[in-house]
């Protein structure tokens, strides 16, 4: 059975000091340790250490092969998004990520598949990028829950939108810079309490400003089984019922009309909890995915799936149909 991990991140092995050619900021690169192991530096701050499966390909391959995976779907790291940059600094970071993705997807073709990161803070860079991530091969895009604070219902994100589905680019939606962070470090809380509220904050927006309804062929995935989304989606529904003149004020339909529109992975470590995912979602629009190579993630490849009692069926359609539909991909590529 073709497996296909959805939800992966890579980095370049080697990153420009862009903080030092640009005099400004907190961007990422890496200082490299004996132990192959790297430091991820935020503007001179130690930030994270990774290990060499951040950004060795074939040393990927290798750990995917060990729980029958042979494709990824690969997107760079959260913290690189760096949304607060100036726009033309933006898409220089964007254009060097891309086309190190590009340059991968191209040498194994059945085994990544590559989406792109665009500088959301500028709309007609953003498009610029898109435009140009598309004709080297990516097959859609990766963006933050929010965009320096702001909703992803803001009118100016709309023509990125409406250019994704134009171009019939997919778009994942990742949780990052997580609300009250600064507030609730203790006990990594912006990680388990955090990123599953953003990525509801992301979903109820693009719900609520009305850009699924305006834009009914964006093919869209929300990370980490769409967060808090669907486990609260009857308190959300309920204040669309019960308090229309604060909800439901830029879209009319119910949030739950939704359910089954968009894409989710199935990153929840507990097979309870994605059978009730399932069960509102169908498993046609449950795609596999792991966070790979981070410690939070689902590093097993689904293997609580597989050891589930899940039809054969649906574990087909989340190891790899319901990714190649919301990616618009041919299984015989990877074949």
């Amino acid at each position: 059975m073709l497996k296909i991990d959805m939800h992966s991140h890579i980095i370049p092995k080697n990153l420009p000091n862009w903080t030092e050619k640009f005099g400004y900021g907190k961007f990422i690169y890496l200082n490299h340790n004996e132990d192959r192991s790297a430091d991820m530096m935020q503007g001179g701050q130690f930030f994270r250490r990774i290990k060499e499966n951040c950004w060795d390909e074939d040393l990927r391959l290798g750990e995917y092969e060990q729980f029958q995976t042979q494709t990824q779907v690969v997107c760079t790291i959260p913290v690189l998004f760096s949304y607060w940059a100036e726009p033309k600094h933006g898409l220089e970071l964007s254009e060097y990520l891309n086309n190190h993705i590009a340059e991968l997807v191209a040498k194994y073709p059945k085994n990544y598949i590559g989406l792109a990161t665009i500088p959301m803070q500028d709309t007609e860079l953003a498009i610029k990028e898109l435009e140009r991530a598309k004709a080297i091969g990516h097959v859609g895009i990766q963006i933050g829950s929010n965009i320096n604070d702001e909703n992803l219902s803001e009118e100016r994100f709309f023509p990125i939108f409406e250019a994704c589905e134009r171009l019939g680019m997919a778009v994942m939606i990742h949780p990052w810079q997580m609300m009250g962070f600064d507030s609730m470090k203790k006990y990594w809380l912006p990680w388990l309490v955090g990123m599953p509220a953003e990525t509801s904050r992301a979903a109820c927006s693009m719900i609520f400003g009305g850009v699924l309804e305006r834009l009914p062929n964006l093919r869209v995935c929300f990370s980490h089984a769409g967060g808090s989304f669907l486990p609260t989606l009857g308190r959300i529904e309920h204040g669309f019922n019960c308090r229309p003149d604060l909800v439901a004020i830029d879209n009319e339909v119910n949030p739950r009309d939704y359910v089954g529109k968009f894409w989710v992975d199935c990153i929840t470590h507990d097979i309870d909890a994605l059978k009730y995912i399932l069960k509102m979602q169908g498993s046609k629009r449950v795609c596999l995915g792991s966070d790979y190579p981070f410690p939070l993630g689902d590093l097993e490849i689904g293997k609580f799936i597989e050891e589930s009692d899940l039809s054969t069926q649906d574990k087909e359609n989340i190891f790899s149909n319901s990714t190649l539909e919301w990616l618009n991909l041919n299984k015989s590529l990877f074949l």
